[in-house]
């Protein structure tokens, strides 16, 4: 491996670097490397070390921070000591880039109240709102007019999710019904599902490569409990109760166990063939807000990519999804975050523990909502303390805290190379935050009030946001 510069006799010139993955498994022994190395030469070593046959994109960071300068400039620049070894860590770079959206391509009214919820479906092809007029809409994104306006509700739609294979959305409300729609037309399959007796106040779907096609998804309820249902059953399978308050957040784990975060200050982790608790998380001092998995992005889009590739049949669906799910977890454990009233944000490995790996801590008010990066390797939180805020996704250590919005942030979204990270704001804006440079990349005003919903799609070409204007806005790049 041939770097540029000869290697002096003297060892003045040279650092004796250690390079390891996220999770800190050093690759190969430390090594003296020349000053003058820099993001390119590290690049070369990292694929060649790795036997990588086809050259792949690496971003490498010393202690959180991204290393784009040469070696040399980098210590001078922060005064470390050549005496010590330098610990650089490489990320695999998403192959693909997203060009971050800056302008509003559409504003489509429809909706007669606030819109709520946003949800691209997994494969980016279609758009779902969720409104304060009782009615859950979809939109047609090619001709970016309304599509289907899908009634049946008779209440505030809180929350809608797509099923991972992209057949099925399912809307909850405030006064406790679900509906599932089938979304190329726009009518109700079946009947309302009945069984929560308070608002629905989130909606998450097994994920597609432990199931295939999208059969059953778990809800959780202002009534306290949580519950798995069955769309072709029609009906609620397993009732989760154990929890003394309001369930606030629920997710469908790669793993196969569902998390629910309450109000009571416990996540509780379940086993979704009985529905037996199986640990419970504590440590929060104040109600759970809000819950993220590391391997969400892949959970949400099952076998879609950015690649676009149709699929034939559902068992090929869940292979392609398995191999994904497998690929972004490698051998680390699934990690969960959970955001709370207390102002306070943990990490954790319920697999490993029922300890938080780390308590993370900076927000001035309570953490509205908290969402790992797709590729796992950051966590961002939005607070109502007006910031938002980056930190490590394996360490929980604090990276960055992005200032500029007025208002409380009420919702993030990543884009899909986890180089951008997308906020909306009371103060009715949207921003777009440049992970490497750490700094506000676009400011998307547009929205007349407060922005209650943003989602990136999965493709990465488009953002949607709706709010109390009762507008729902597209955003292209």
């Amino acid at each position: 491996m041939e770097l540029e510069g000869e290697v002096q006799g003297e060892f003045s010139n040279n650092v004796m670097c250690l390079l390891t993955d996220p999770e800190g498994s050093p690759l190969g022994a430390p090594m003296f490397l020349p000053q003058n190395a820099g993001p390119k030469e590290l690049q070369q070593m990292v694929n060649k070390l790795l036997n990588n046959e086809e050259r792949l994109p690496y971003a490498f960071y010393v202690s959180d921070k991204e290393l784009v300068v040469q070696l040399g400039s980098y210590l001078q620049q922060h005064k470390v000591s050549v005496e010590k070894v330098l610990t650089i860590v490489y990320q695999p770079q998403a192959v693909f880039r997203i060009r971050p959206v800056n302008r509003c391509s559409s504003t489509i009214a429809g909706h007669t109240e606030a819109v709520l919820s946003v949800a691209f479906s997994p494969d980016g092809k279609q758009l779902a709102s969720g409104s304060g007029d009782t009615t859950v809409r979809l939109w047609d994104l090619n001709t970016q007019t309304p599509l289907f306006t899908c009634t049946g509700h008779k209440n505030w739609v809180l929350c809608i999710a797509w099923s991972p294979d992209g057949k099925h959305l399912v809307s909850g409300s405030k006064s406790g019904e679900l509906q599932c729609w089938d979304p190329q037309t726009g009518k109700a399959s079946g009947n309302p599902l009945i069984g929560h007796k308070k608002w629905i106040t989130g909606i998450s779907w097994e994920p597609v490569h432990l199931k295939s096609p999208s059969r059953r998804f778990v809800t959780s309820s202002k009534d306290g409990d949580a519950r798995i249902w069955d769309i072709t059953l029609r009906k609620c399978v397993i009732c989760l109760s154990g929890h003394t308050l309001a369930v606030t957040c629920v997710k469908w784990g790669g793993d196969g166990v569902i998390y629910t975060g309450s109000q009571d200050c416990v996540i509780k982790v379940w086993e979704t063939s009985q529905g037996k608790l199986i640990r419970e998380l504590k440590g929060h001092g104040h109600w759970v807000n809000s819950l993220a998995l590391s391997t969400e992005y892949v959970l949400r889009t099952g076998a879609f990519d950015h690649t676009r590739k149709e699929y034939s049949s559902p068992e090929e669906m869940k292979e392609v999804a398995l191999q994904r799910y497998n690929k972004m977890k490698g051998n680390a454990p699934e990690r969960l975050v959970s955001g709370s009233d207390d102002f306070t944000m943990f990490l954790w490995e319920p697999a490993v523990s029922k300890h938080p790996k780390t308590r993370m801590t900076g927000h001035q008010q309570l953490v509205n909502h908290v969402y790992f990066s797709p590729d796992g390797q950051w966590i961002a939180s939005a607070s109502f303390d007006k910031s938002v805020k980056l930190w490590n996704g394996i360490t929980g250590k604090f990276v960055a805290a992005f200032r500029g919005h007025v208002g409380p942030v009420y919702q993030i979204s990543w884009s899909a190379d986890s180089r951008l990270l997308l906020s909306g704001s009371k103060d009715s804006t949207l921003k777009v935050w440049d992970i490497r440079t750490q700094k506000l990349k676009e400011d998307l005003p547009g929205h007349a009030d407060e922005v209650f919903a943003v989602d990136w799609s999965p493709d990465g070409e488009k953002v949607a946001s709706g709010g109390r204007d009762r507008v729902l806005k597209l955003w292209m790049s």
